[in-house]
């Protein structure tokens, strides 16, 4: 892929999967990958950024023998999924009319 990734998207995904129910690292990591090739250790950072500030919180599950950690959304994340979606339209739009031209977006 030509374009890059930047954090705020990473974040907005993360946030946007976990907005449908929790899940752990893995997890996370392959629902990512259907859309951006991203590995484990590009995710676990995000993941941390995103606890520290209050949008996400862990808890710990036993799997076989182990545990495994879980990620749930907050409040406040939830609050800052729904300003990524808004900003996201806002940005996409602008980017279509260069892209994609004006006449062409305007028909769809």
């Amino acid at each position: 892929m030509a374009f890059q990734i930047g954090s705020s998207l990473l974040d907005a995904c993360v946030l946007s999967v976990l907005d449908s129910g929790d899940a752990y690292g893995y997890q996370l990591t392959q629902q990512i990958r259907t859309i951006f090739d991203i590995s484990e250790s590009t995710l676990y950072p995000v993941l941390r950024r995103l606890q520290k500030d209050g949008a996400l919180e862990t808890y710990d599950e036993p799997f076989q023998g182990r545990n495994r950690r879980y990620y749930r959304i907050t409040g406040k994340g939830r609050d800052l999924s729904k300003a990524y979606r808004t900003e996201w339209m806002e940005f996409r739009q602008k980017v279509d009319r260069i892209l994609i031209k004006e006449e062409q977006y305007d028909k769809e």
